[in-house]
């Protein structure tokens, strides 16, 4: 019984450990697979290093991304890393928002 109540703690370590970290990044890496092989012509994506682009063809395991009016490179799969929403504004114009609020005291006027 002793040796039992010595090793719990260490049991209940990796329980918590595998719910905490590894099943949730498993999950994240599930998804992300599921959103790389769902890509389809025409989809704006952003890739994991912070290139936007829209994707044009589908190689097997390669995209081909349109970064620039006839401008066309081509990438892995595993590099895009998130799909980018019509709605939903860009990097740069979030950077302009946020500078136009801190040069005008937070009104968001623009005189």
């Amino acid at each position: 019984m002793d040796q039992i109540m010595s090793i719990a703690p260490l049991i209940l370590l990796v329980v918590v450990f595998y719910f905490l970290l590894i099943r949730p990044q498993r999950k994240r890496q599930q998804e992300a697979i599921q959103m790389q092989n769902s890509l389809t012509p025409g989809t704006r994506v952003m890739t994991t290093t912070g290139l936007f682009g829209t994707v044009t063809a589908i190689d097997n395991e390669d995209v081909i991304l349109e970064i620039a009016p006839n401008i066309e490179t081509r990438w892995v799969k595993a590099a895009i890393g998130r799909v980018v929403t019509p709605g939903e504004p860009v990097a740069d114009e979030k950077a302009d928002e946020a500078d136009t609020a801190d040069h005008d005291g937070g009104q968001g006027n623009k005189s």
